[in-house]
């Protein structure tokens, strides 16, 4: 099997000569920047700069030479853009690391700390002496909405206003063109899996823009500009998934929604109000995925414990849930199998992150990544990415240990 056959093989629930493997195909199938370059280091592999696309998390571009080691059949559509050396610049990271980023993030030191800013120069995110990551700080929306400039608000929170590549290369006049050129070379160059990521949040704008505690009581106590909100949102969603799909359409093979829904200890909302204002809004987009490229699947993006509104995602049209975060109440991967593995196909749940893989021996890793293979792979429905990034604290033997164990189940 090439590996773009080996993926949509698994999402049409047919079982593969192996599980087929992602890492770093989408932001959250990665590995952190400092981890990186410790694997590079531990495989013995020639010095390159450390590229780190998304600052906010501080993740690496895995480089093809790691891709081809560990047998990867995906890669992400942005790995088509900012291939030239003008578009990165020289950083390093919180442990000292010399790294590039684009050049179109502009961290800057303050008072011991590193700061992102907007073009407004409002104080977007903070990252302390001593973290790992920028954290949001700044809420267009906390103090009062403007629906009227729900999308010039974008540019002054974190998660929507630092872009990853493709990014900033693709505005503009000329960007659907840019675009749409970029995912044809890429195309004729690979045969894993493309994955395009678009985004589409909802409940996810909301906490970007209002903040978790706003958000949640605007929903809870004014249901009707919850609406208005939320159907503003949608139509913006929708004008530019119609022109990103007009331009990527024919080169990609999934599209990534995202719309964190979970905790550690359930669903952030309950099965009802996910039904009234979040499930129409997700049907209308991902229908509207299948009118313009009936041959793209729909993958959701979606971290914590979301078992309860699994049917309702479903129904709405998600083929397939990442990063199924095994660790959460209600996601037992053979219950997920039992009950789900025919309807949905599972995008993760490969490798705990957080325990396992952080302070478990290689032995340890091995024999658990072969006992959740054994619960996920049967009858298809299922590619392999450990929970969620590899973090910086992940040994890099450990990473290896994991592939190791996929490659041989």
């Amino acid at each position: 099997m090439t590996s773009r056959e080996r993926v949509l093989a698994a999402l049409n629930h047919q079982e593969t000569d192996r599980a087929p493997i992602d890492l770093s195909g989408h932001r959250s199938s990665g590995i952190a920047a400092i981890a990186y370059a410790q694997l590079r280091n531990y495989l013995g592999l020639p010095h390159r700069p450390i590229r780190v696309y998304d600052p906010v998390q501080q993740l690496a571009i895995v480089d093809e030479d790691v891709l081809q080691i560990f047998h990867v059949d995906t890669i992400e559509l942005g790995r088509a853009f900012a291939l030239e050396e003008r578009h990165w610049h020289e950083w390093v990271l919180p442990d000292g690391t010399p790294c590039l980023i684009p050049v179109w993030v502009q961290p800057i030191k303050e008072n011991g700390e590193w700061i992102l800013r907007s073009e407004r120069g409002n104080v977007l995110a903070r990252m302390p002496e001593g973290c790992l990551y920028f954290e949001q700080v700044h809420y267009p929306f906390a103090e009062a909405d403007d629906l009227e400039h729900l999308e010039e608000a974008f540019a002054e929170s974190m998660w929507t206003a630092v872009a990853s590549p493709p990014g900033p290369l693709v505005n503009g006049p000329e960007g659907l063109v840019a675009l749409a050129e970029g995912a044809r070379s890429l195309r004729s160059q690979t045969d894993r899996a493309i994955i395009g990521l678009f985004g589409g949040n909802l409940l996810e704008i909301g906490q970007f823009l209002y903040r978790n505690d706003n958000f949640f009581m605007l929903l809870a106590g004014q249901p009707q500009r919850a609406h208005e909100f939320l159907d503003r949102l949608t139509a913006l969603h929708l004008r530019n998934l119609e022109k990103f799909l007009g331009a990527v359409g024919p080169y990609i093979d999934i599209i990534l929604f995202g719309d964190d829904l979970g905790m550690q200890r359930g669903p952030q909302i309950s099965p009802a109000m996910y039904r009234e204002f979040f499930q129409p809004r997700q049907r209308l987009m991902w229908r509207r995925v299948k009118e313009l490229a009936p041959h793209v699947r729909v993958m959701l993006h979606c971290c914590g414990g979301v078992r309860e509104l699994l049917d309702g995602l479903i129904e709405a049209g998600m083929e397939a849930i990442n990063p199924v975060q095994i660790t959460c109440r209600g996601m037992d991967p053979a219950g997920l199998k039992r009950d789900f593995g025919s309807r949905v196909t599972f995008w993760g749940g490969g490798c705990d992150t957080r325990e396992i893989m952080a302070h478990g021996s290689p032995a340890q890793v091995r024999e658990h990544v072969q006992r959740l293979l054994e619960i996920w792979r049967p009858g298809g429905g299922y590619v392999f990415q450990q929970v969620h990034n590899m973090l910086a604290d992940v040994p890099p033997q450990n990473v290896v240990a994991m592939y190791e164990a996929v490659l041989k189940a």
